[in-house]
C-alpha cells in the first residue's frame, strides 16, 4: 500500500518569497539571453560554416555543468541532421581521443576557458589540424585563444545569490547550442521526413507519420468500375479487407465509395432482386472524403473521427486517381489515438 507523504503548509510569506526568487532567476536568464542575441556577430556564421563543411562529426566536449550542456548539444545536433558525439574531456586523456578523427570538428564549452581537462583535447586538435569552435566568456583564456572560431558569451551575472553556481552561464550555452543546431538544420534544408526518420519511436515519431506510410496501395486497393454489379463489388470489398470499395469511372478517377453502411442502407431497396441487382453507381456514396499521400496521418485520423467514417481513399494532389486507401485501424495500430 502506497504511503502518501505528509502535506506541509506554507506561510504566505514563504510562498511569496519563493515566487520572488523564481522570477528573479528567470528574469536574469531572460536578460542574459537578450544580451547574447544582441552581441552575436559574424563568428556565429563562421561557426555554422565550419560545422557544415565537416566531413566527419561534431565532437562536443566540456567539463562539469558545461559538460552536461555539451551532452545535450551533441544530442540536439544529432537529432536534427548533424552527426555529433559527446566526448568527456577526462576520458579523452585516457583513450577516448581515438573517437576523434581528422574529418571532425571540435566544439568545446567552458565559461572561464581554463578548464584543465580540455588541454589535451586542444593539443590533439592542433597536432592533427582539427578545427576548434569554442564557446566561453573569457577572451583572454587558453581555450578562446586556441580556437579557430570563438563564440563569446557576455559576462552576465549568475542567478545564484553568491554568483557562483552555473545558472545563467549554462542557460546561455544551452541556448547557443540550440541556435547552432537550428541554423544548421535550415542551411541543410532538413525536412520533417528526415526528422521523423531520426525519431521513429515515441510521440515525435508517431506525430510525423504520413498517410503514404500507412495506406494500402497496389493490389491491396479495392476498386470497382461504376458499371460493375454489386455482386462483384461485394467480392472486391471482401478481398480488400478494408470494408469498402472505391468506385472509379472509365478514366480510373475516383467518383464514389461503397461501404458496409451503404450496403445496409440499400439492402431492402428492392425486395424482388435485392441489392445484387443494382450497379455500383446506384449504391455508392458520391464525392467521398479523401486524403493526400503527404498529409499527416494524424490529420486524416481527425477527419475520419469528425465525419464518423472509417476509410479514406488517397488521391494525388490535383488528381482524382486513387493511390491507396487508409483505414482508421491503420492509424490506431500506429499509435495515433
Amino acid at each position: 500500500m502506497a504511503i502518501k507523504a505528509p502535506l506541509h503548509s506554507l506561510t504566505a510569506d514563504a510562498a511569496a518569497s519563493d515566487m520572488v526568487v523564481a522570477r528573479r532567476v528567470l528574469g536574469t536568464a531572460s536578460e542574459a539571453l537578450a544580451l547574447l542575441a544582441d552581441t552575436l556577430d559574424g563568428d556565429f556564421t563562421r561557426a555554422v560554416g565550419v560545422m557544415l563543411a565537416a566531413k566527419g562529426r561534431i565532437i562536443v566536449s566540456g567539463m562539469g555543468k558545461s559538460g552536461h550542456v555539451a551532452r545535450k548539444t551533441a544530442a540536439t545536433l544529432s537529432s536534427t541532421g548533424t552527426p555529433a558525439y559527446f566526448v568527456h574531456p577526462a576520458e579523452a586523456s585516457h583513450g577516448d581521443m581515438g573517437a576523434i578523427t581528422r574529418q571532425d570538428v571540435l566544439l568545446l564549452l567552458s565559461w572561464g576557458g581554463e578548464t584543465a581537462e580540455l588541454s589535451d583535447l586542444i593539443t590533439y586538435a592542433k597536432r592533427h589540424r582539427i578545427p576548434i569552435i569554442a564557446i566561453g566568456a573569457n577572451p583572454d583564456s587558453t581555450l578562446i585563444k586556441a580556437a579557430d572560431v570563438t563564440l563569446l558569451l557576455p559576462r552576465a551575472p549568475e542567478a545564484c545569490p553568491m554568483g557562483l553556481a552555473p545558472t545563467t552561464s549554462t542557460t546561455m550555452m544551452l541556448a547557443l547550442g540550440d541556435a547552432l543546431a537550428v541554423a544548421l538544420m535550415e542551411r541543410k534544408g532538413f525536412s520533417a521526413d528526415q526528422y521523423r526518420d531520426l525519431h521513429p519511436g515515441g510521440s515525435l515519431g508517431r506525430a510525423l507519420i504520413r498517410v503514404c506510410d500507412l495506406m494500402h496501395s497496389g493490389d491491396d486497393m479495392p476498386l470497382a468500375r461504376e458499371s460493375a454489379g454489386m455482386r462483384d463489388v461485394l467480392l472486391t470489398m471482401v478481398s480488400g479487407r478494408v470494408g469498402c470499395a472505391g468506385i472509379v469511372d472509365e478514366t480510373g478517377a475516383l467518383i464514389g465509395i461503397v461501404t458496409d453502411g451503404d450496403i445496409r442502407r440499400h439492402a431492402l431497396d428492392d425486395l424482388t432482386g435485392g441489392i445484387e441487382s443494382r450497379k455500383a453507381r446506384e449504391v455508392m456514396t458520391a464525392n467521398p472524403k479523401v486524403a493526400r499521400p503527404d498529409q499527416l496521418a494524424a490529420e486524416a485520423l481527425a477527419l475520419m473521427t469528425e465525419k464518423k467514417i472509417t476509410q479514406l481513399f488517397v488521391l494525388a494532389e490535383g488528381s482524382h486517381q486513387p493511390l491507396g486507401v487508409l483505414h482508421i485501424h491503420d492509424c490506431l495500430r500506429a499509435g495515433l489515438a
